[in-house]
């Protein structure tokens, strides 16, 4: 049995070390935050921040910044139940007593999911109400010297849908607008983004309740790509292997989460809209301002003692790059019982995660490849994924450079490079020239090896793109003119150069070769800055409706002046925490 509340948990903490107090008042505006960033880059511990300026109530971040911490709020159990269960699915069918018998912990784990309604007098959350909303008392983070406002960075929002009932609970950021009024930056393809749509219709106010802290598993449950016919609750209960307390108020119409630290209970309006932005997100860069709905908060409750959890997003590797890469890990017997056919799959964390998933899929057949490419691209938030990378070759799929390489080994550009023009687009990913406008890719690399992949570039020196150097067998990484100065540098490249640089199937044209160093580098310096149908370069002849390409193939993964500005502290930050770091941790 986990964690049942935030409490449990940093309990825990505190006897592995693994928290640490910082009593010196700090600023949430910007000081809190780049405290935040350094004790990430070093792996370092939680924070609780007992002395926020402008607040009463303690502010806790980096709760899961290391596979550590990571361990200790969900342990090896939940990871152990879900190889059982899909192994049993199997087993089990048809069902024989004693492969029953066998199974009956895991079984008996599942029947104890749930929930339990507990008395308002019995759930904490509901100790205190704050008589008149004031969020300005809260200590939500302004994260980035361009940020729109403080924003709460870890709310769990929960919606129902307006006709069948069924719940969503998830994360989406939310700007204070005023006293009583946030942002609510639900985007497309999320549940609470549906359940606004139906409402939206019907003219309707959408109830929403959202809620800071619990059970470190609800937080999990929210971040988490569940397939639609699972609820966010009833997972949540799964990872805690303990009933999930819920409160219910007869002039609220949503249950309570009986443990979190706050609830807020409020609508959002249909057919209203205020700006929210700029903010810094988890791309790396700033996501602009846009018209998003907004949430009118009727009811606060809080703990007498409330914390108030946050989390800084930003360039990988950042907190939510441990959380993302947990998740893979425990969803990744589920995929190829959700998409048979496909039987790893991995979305990168450095990209942003939605910008490049790569899969292991089966190939009894023909071109079966090119079906379970579309298979991941129509599943819940994979249909975000805007570059899809596939092999019927087994590897560890984290280890980008090696995946790559038994692709690019096996590429064959006239069939194995399939580009789909005009879809909808992650909100935060701004390569597409229209906001949710662009497209996506599939690369695939099946069956037998067609080439031997070059390790080191032996060829003359590129006038235009002077510097180059491999990223790994196949893989060129060059860089010359920024974009701004010659946009067509990677046509420029492919006219000049196309002999000899056919013996690279794949070249990165970037801003600064030397930058990358590392899977973290490459991956968001590459896969973050381009969209497939504007700058992706080959030459090609058209058969019939058919594109053939031919390698090598050129990406333009150079920063474009229309996209949003890197995400950097400012130097008055810098110099303050660098001026008070020794304050900060006296103990």
């Amino acid at each position: 049995m986990m964690h049942k509340n935030l409490r449990s948990y940093l309990k825990l903490l505190y006897k592995e070390n693994e928290i640490v107090e910082v009593d010196a008042p700090v600023d949430p505006a910007l000081e809190i935050p780049e405290i935040h960033r350094r004790i990430i880059e070093e792996g370092g511990p939680a924070l609780l921040f007992t002395n926020p300026k402008g607040s009463k109530f303690p502010i806790v971040t980096n709760l899961f910044g290391t596979p550590r911490r990571i361990e200790l709020a969900f342990g090896p159990r939940p990871e152990q139940l879900i190889i059982q269960l899909t192994q049993a699915v199997h087993q089990l069918l048809p069902p024989r007593m004693t492969q029953l018998w066998k199974m009956r912990q895991p079984l008996w784990d599942v029947a104890q999911t749930g929930f339990k309604t507990v008395s308002p007098e019995q759930a904490p959350v509901l100790e205190r109400q704050m008589k008149q909303v004031n969020l300005n008392h809260l200590p939500a983070l302004t994260s980035w010297p361009e940020d729109g406002g403080a924003f709460f960075t870890l709310p769990l929002v929960y919606t129902e849908h307006p006709d069948t009932k069924e719940h969503n609970l998830g994360v989406y950021r939310m700007q204070i607008h005023n006293q009583h009024t946030t942002g609510m930056h639900w985007q497309i393809h999320k549940g609470g983004g549906f359940h606004h749509q139906v409402a939206e219709k019907k003219r309707a106010s959408l109830p929403v309740s959202v809620f800071l802290g619990g059970p470190p598993a609800l937080t999990l449950s929210a971040i988490a790509a569940l397939p639609e016919m699972i609820p966010e609750y009833l997972f949540a209960s799964f990872i805690m292997g303990d009933k999930l307390h819920l409160t219910r108020m007869k002039d609220i119409t949503h249950p309570l989460i009986a443990e979190a630290e706050f609830a807020f209970c409020g609508s959002v309006p249909a057919l209203e809209r205020r700006a929210e932005g700029p903010f810094g997100d988890h791309f790396g860069y700033y996501s602009l301002t846009h018209d998003f709905p907004i949430f009118e908060i009727e009811r606060l409750y809080h703990r007498k003692d409330a914390i108030f959890p946050a989390t800084v997003v930003g360039k990988p590797r950042q907190e939510d790059y441990y959380i993302g890469e947990y998740m893979l890990r425990l969803f990744s017997p589920i995929f190829p019982m959700v998409m048979p056919g496909v039987k790893k799959l991995w979305s990168y964390a450095e990209s942003g995660f939605h910008a490049l998933t790569g899969a292991i899929v089966r190939e009894s057949y023909h071109r079966e490849a090119v079906g379970h490419a579309f298979r991941i691209m129509g599943e819940g938030q994979l249909s975000l994924t805007k570059f899809l990378m596939l092999t019927d070759i087994d590897c560890d799929l984290s280890r980008f450079s090696e995946f790559l390489e038994l692709i690019l080994a096996r590429f064959q550009p006239e069939r194995d490079l399939i580009i789909i023009h005009d879809t909808s687009i992650d909100t935060l990913d701004y390569t597409g020239r229209k906001f949710h406008h662009g497209s996506k890719a599939f690369l695939l690399g099946i069956g037998d090896p067609v080439r031997e992949l070059p390790s080191q570039y032996q060829g003359d020196v590129l006038k235009l793109a002077p510097k180059i150097k491999p990223y790994c067998k196949g893989c060129l990484l060059i860089s010359g003119a920024s974009f701004e100065e010659e946009p067509q540098l990677g046509q420029m490249i492919l006219d000049h150069y196309h002999e000899q640089l056919q013996d690279w199937p794949l070249i990165f044209l970037v801003d600064d070769v030397d930058s990358i160093q590392s899977q973290t580098d490459f991956l968001w310096t590459t896969f973050t800055r381009f969209d497939p149908a504007h700058d992706i370069y080959a030459q090609k002849e058209l058969h019939h409706n058919k594109i053939n390409f031919q390698l090598p193939l050129v990406i333009d993964a150079r920063m474009k002046p229309f996209y949003p500005a890197e995400v950097e502290p400012d130097e008055q930050t810098i110099q303050l925490v660098d001026t008070r770091w020794k304050e900060y941790f006296t103990k």
